[in-house]
């Protein structure tokens, strides 16, 4: 009886001691994130007005493109509207003008 208890108890303290091993593992690594975190955030910071304003610039550039080449497969044949899109078309759409106009 009294070697059971001995076992048992020698068990709960093997298995305190892996949980702590593990919780200050698991701390460490929540330290390490955070810092990453940290870091990531000061790059955030770190593009400036001049960066934000030529990626402005570069995604009207290509939604202008992207519009042009619209227009050019509807005057091709071809709707560009939402519901016939790629098909080829006889006369004009309603749904491809207003498409178009949108922009």
């Amino acid at each position: 009886m009294v070697g059971q208890l001995h076992q048992a108890i020698t068990e709960v303290e093997e298995n305190l001691s892996r949980l702590l091993n593990e919780i200050k593992s698991l701390r460490q690594y929540i330290e390490y994130l955070e810092e990453e975190n940290i870091n990531l955030k000061r790059q955030l910071c770190a593009v400036s007005e001049s960066d934000i304003t030529r990626i402005q610039k570069n995604a009207y550039k290509i939604q202008r493109e992207a519009h042009e080449n619209l227009v050019k497969l509807y005057e091709q044949g071809f709707h560009v509207c939402h519901i016939y899109f790629g098909e080829p078309m006889e006369g004009n759409c309603l749904f491809c003008n207003a498409f178009l106009r949108k922009e």
